[in-house]
């Protein structure tokens, strides 16, 4: 499969979700490997991350969180012509940063709970009433975090304040949103299809950071009984996000199915886990296709871009 390219893997940086993101690096650079790329797993500690100038004939991004997944790095990528796996500095841009993807879903119809956005220094006199208004409880967010690093759940104005507060220890604003409750079902694309559907049942309650990757209570069912007509809503749903946002490659998108059976999309990530706990795999081994498979598929999607800019700019040039 891999030819004999040699790929940088991108993993660690300086967010919230370096460890995270190392297991992520780690498991790719594994899964290339065994793919026939010649893997190395870069540790990036600094943001002019020198190891660009090295000649990798493609960079694999398992960056989480900020500067990875932000459009940051990519930018730093484009600039200096050089292949990379996911989507560009704009749609990442876009994803991470929730009040955004949000008025990308609003403005292409893609169904998702009201929200309002609350900054530091608003006058919280009108947080009752807010919540009131949009019912209670609430999900309160950091505005460019992932892992659901820094979500609480506030069911009264106490809790919310809380949550507030907690939120403004990292960012200058947040993102409070009308909680849903039903079903979390992510939907992972790969290309331009939405893979199989793996629900989320967390143990405690609520899929937090430490449901992610700590709880072994956490069951993950793939494929979950669903009506055909609710399976493809759904996968349309995470299709349309996608789209969106502007996204290309693979990414994964949460959502919520209610008990009346409506979706609800919360987000797009850009740049999912690898681990071995992480939904995209999981989405992908269910549609046959391995991890090492996974893993080329998308490196391939960058050599296949840079191949195609290197075919245009020598018809371009002079005859």
């Amino acid at each position: 499969m891999g030819d004999g390219f040699s790929i940088a893997v991108l993993a660690g940086g300086f967010s919230s979700e370096r460890e995270v993101s190392l297991k992520s690096g780690e498991a790719v650079e594994r899964g290339l490997a065994r793919a026939g790329y010649r893997a190395t797993l870069v540790d990036v500690r600094s943001p002019d991350v020198p190891e660009l100038s090295l000649p990798f004939d493609a960079f694999f991004i398992a960056l989480h969180g900020k500067f990875g997944e932000d459009g940051t790095l990519q930018e730093m990528l484009e600039s200096a012509n050089l292949p990379y796996t996911g989507c560009g500095p704009e749609a990442s841009r876009l994803a991470m940063d929730k009040p955004l993807s949000k008025e990308c879903f609003i403005r292409n119809r893609v169904p998702t709970p009201p929200f309002f956005l609350f900054r530091k220094d608003d006058d919280s006199t009108a947080l009752k009433s807010q919540g009131d208004r949009m019912g209670w409880p609430l999900v309160v967010k950091p505005p460019a975090e992932g892992s659901s690093v820094g979500v609480t759940i506030a069911n009264d104005l106490s809790e919310l304040e809380e949550g507030l507060q907690a939120v403004f220890a990292r960012s200058d604003g947040a993102l409070v949103e009308k909680y849903v409750r039903g079903r979390e079902l992510n939907v992972g694309i790969l290309g331009c299809a939405a893979l199989p559907i793996v629900e989320v049942r967390p143990a405690r309650g609520f899929y937090d950071y430490t449901a992610k990757y700590e709880d072994s209570g956490t069951e993950y069912l793939v494929n979950p009984e669903l009506p055909d007509r609710l399976r493809g809503r759904v996968q349309a749903a995470g299709l349309a996000a996608f789209k969106a946002v502007g996204c290309r490659d693979f990414s994964r998108v949460d959502t919520i199915l209610d008990e009346r059976g409506r979706v609800h999309v919360l987000e797009v990530n850009t740049i999912p886990g690898f681990t071995e706990k992480s939904l995209l795999p999981k989405a992908a081994r269910a549609a046959g296709i391995s991890f090492e498979a996974l893993c080329d598929r998308i490196v391939r999607f960058a050599l296949a871009r840079a191949s195609a800019v290197h075919s245009t700019s020598e018809n371009s040039g002079p005859s």
